[in-house]
């Protein structure tokens, strides 16, 4: 989509254009979660907030977990006819344009910001604004609204807390650093509900999610001495609990929760492609193993899609997983 890489923005520049700009697209990537739809949608309302005409694209359709999220409604894969030439088209929380999806409309280069925390970022949009320090996109975010000059009320502070919740595990990973408790607890003084947050993310599941978790743990095999875990999900097994992929987004952290298991895998192997998810607890960087396979993340957490069978995908992720030092 957008093949070449510009070096890093700066806060000002970056504020400059929003300011500049009267038109935004707010873009999540495919398989939306709670960062890239958090963070699009907390700077959307700030922008609207100053008067400025935003609109959302997202290919799939909000998850269910958030579709309490305000303006999380008005997320779709159709846009406006009428949208400005000079519309900036803003894309939240994803290391490559590509990560968008096959319906987004090409925008010109020079019409593109990239906001993201992701380490291995392309740089590809003409203004990159990438702080891999920060926990998630939405607290990359936190910053341009500080300079927007716009309040952070409750839908903002909703947005942005919801993003730190994803990203953070609910507070169990690493990444949750004093600073990250600090700006949470802002946040809930703003009116950020964390139960409901906690409740929608993490404590809300179907009877069809759990038992799409009994079927995946029956597939399950250790290898490495108990070190790695992995398991697969497929569409028949979607069908005989009444699930769909949404059912399967918690798994691979319960795969790496095993006592032992330092890295933990989920193949997701439906929609015609082989999806995997990565966890580590530390000693393994699983998103320098996933950008060997052509994927990406961070650290403890990454992902890649495989174009290949179920066996070529499970081989090829345990060679990349040995080269980082399984």
């Amino acid at each position: 989509m957008i093949e070449e890489r510009s070096s890093g923005s700066s806060t000002e520049e970056v504020l400059a254009e929003l300011q500049r700009r009267c038109a935004f697209v707010m873009v999540s990537h495919v398989k939306p979660d709670g960062d890239t739809l958090g963070a699009g949608l907390a700077l959307g309302i700030a922008l609207k907030r100053l008067g400025k005409r935003v609109a959302y694209f997202q290919e799939d359709p909000v998850p269910r977990n958030l579709r309490f999220l305000p303006d999380a409604h008005l997320a779709a894969r159709r846009l406006p006819v009428d949208l400005p030439s000079d519309t900036l088209w803003v894309f939240c929380d994803m290391s490559s344009a590509s990560r968008a999806g096959e319906s987004l409309p090409t925008p010109a280069r020079e019409n593109t910001l990239n906001i993201d925390h992701h380490l291995g970022n392309e740089h590809f949009g003409a203004y990159n604004y990438v702080l891999d320090n920060e926990c998630s996109t939405g607290t990359v975010v936190m910053h341009l609204l500080r300079g927007l000059g716009v309040e952070i009320d409750e839908q903002i502070a909703t947005c942005i807390l919801t993003t730190i919740m994803t990203d953070t595990g609910g507070f169990m990973h690493s990444n949750t650093t004093p600073s990250v408790l600090e700006i949470s607890a802002d946040l809930m003084r703003r009116g950020a509900d964390k139960e409901r947050i906690t409740e929608e993310i993490f404590a809300n599941k179907r009877l069809a999610t759990v038992k799409l978790l009994g079927r995946i743990i029956d597939t399950m095999r250790l290898a490495h001495d108990a070190r790695y875990a992995y398991a697969y999900v497929d569409d028949a097994m979607l069908a005989e609990c009444g699930a769909d992929g949404e059912d399967t987004e918690d798994t691979v952290n319960v795969l790496r929760s095993i006592e032992g298991v330092e890295v933990a895998a989920l193949f997701k192997a439906f929609d015609g492609e082989v999806r995997v998810s990565l966890r580590s607890s530390g000693r393994v960087s699983v998103q320098a193993a996933a950008a060997r396979l052509g994927g990406g993340g961070h650290f403890r957490a990454s992902g890649l899609t495989h174009r290949g069978t179920l066996d070529e995908a499970i081989s090829a992720v345990d060679a990349a997983l040995v080269a980082e030092g399984l």
